[in-house]
């Protein structure tokens, strides 16, 4: 049985694609568009909304949800849902949807674009040029791919994608760190992945790429200590969440030398304060979470998330549900046909 049937309103926090917009007012769903993202203007707009369609910069937490007496669906744009609080979403009876793979192919293409930005060292050159260093080119030496060693820790869609075409195209070294991988998907990926402990690929990386989600076991699961098992001639990239680094270690590793360097698109608080010393050093490289930002990605996000609204007003399963048990909540009995 599908949830009632009058006009279902879905509010946005933030503009989505125009393509998701269109697929939902082609269902007749009326859409609220909030003015700002801050959640004192998002929780008055709450009232009879359905379903929420949420992309990064709100955190959606228990004091909205309790301006949301109606409200059925949060459907993420992307894969991560850390800045939605899941345990009060299934208190309440809201499932919480994410768009799992989505975006795979596309974060893994901006990490590998660090990777290489950073070992062929274009920001460094590309200033040189500019200031009429020419001569630069007789006094640094950029580095290939090809053969090197590539640490991997998490290795799910993103990470998975990263190292196939890390090895396939640069013929390089795979060791990767998830103990969260399930045995049969590591079975089918030892012939070229070694997996190993996070000591052993923090010291035998050339290149080191974080690949997970943020969470109390990941929090800064990469300190001082991580840092300094690296090599001297080793880089750090990470384009998953900020948190899962201590920052304030990464900063003193990079203003020591202590590594060659670090390509970031995510950090500890977005966007990084003003005064961020990240933004003083030469050794790294700033991007601005885009990496899941692409025209082609953006577009397929936003229409998962808006379909995902559509299948529950409809009376469908969605796919990339995060908290099925909340199917169990009273409200949601016999509203799903299996």
């Amino acid at each position: 049985m599908a949830p009632s049937q009058k006009s279902k309103r879905v509010l946005l926090p933030q503009p989505i694609e125009q393509e998701a917009v269109s697929l939902l007012k082609s269902a007749n769903v009326e859409i609220v568009l909030a003015p700002d993202k801050k959640p004192e203007i998002v929780a008055p707009l709450l009232k009879g909304v359905q379903g929420v369609i949420l992309r990064t910069g709100i955190f959606f937490g228990k004091e909205l949800m309790n301006q949301a007496d109606d409200l059925l669906v949060i459907s993420r744009t992307g894969a991560g849902v850390d800045n939605v609080d899941v345990p009060a979403a299934t208190e309440k009876g809201i499932l919480v949807t994410n768009v799992p793979g989505a975006n795979s192919r596309t974060v893994a293409e901006h990490a590998l674009a660090l990777i290489m930005a950073l070992m062929k060292q274009l920001p460094r050159l590309d200033r040189e040029v500019r200031q009429d260093n020419f001569g630069i080119r007789y006094k640094t030496l950029p580095r290939d791919l090809t053969g090197k060693t590539l640490g991997l820790v998490g290795l799910g869609k993103i990470g998975s994608e990263l190292a196939r075409m890390c090895h396939q195209s640069f013929d390089m070294h795979i060791l990767a760190y998830d103990p969260y991988l399930p045995p049969e998907v590591q079975s089918s990926l030892k012939s070229w992945v070694d997996f190993c402990d996070l000591e052993k690929l923090f010291k035998a990386s050339d290149i080191i790429s974080l690949h997970i989600p943020l969470s109390p076991t990941t929090q800064k699961i990469v300190g001082a200590r991580e840092l300094g098992w690296m090599k001297p001639s080793a880089y750090l990239v990470n384009a998953s969440r900020g948190g899962v680094i201590d920052e304030a270690a990464l900063i003193q590793c990079l203003k020591e030398k202590r590594i060659a360097g670090a390509g970031l698109d995510v950090f500890a608080k977005e966007p990084p304060e003003r005064d961020n010393p990240l933004k003083e050093l030469d050794n790294v490289i700033l991007t601005p979470h885009i990496g899941g930002l692409t025209l082609e990605c953006g577009i397929k996000m936003a229409v998962f998330a808006a379909q995902a609204n559509l299948d529950v007003f409809q009376g469908k399963k969605p796919d990339g549900m995060v908290n099925p048990e909340v199917l169990s909540h009273p409200h949601w009995q016999g509203i799903f046909s299996d």
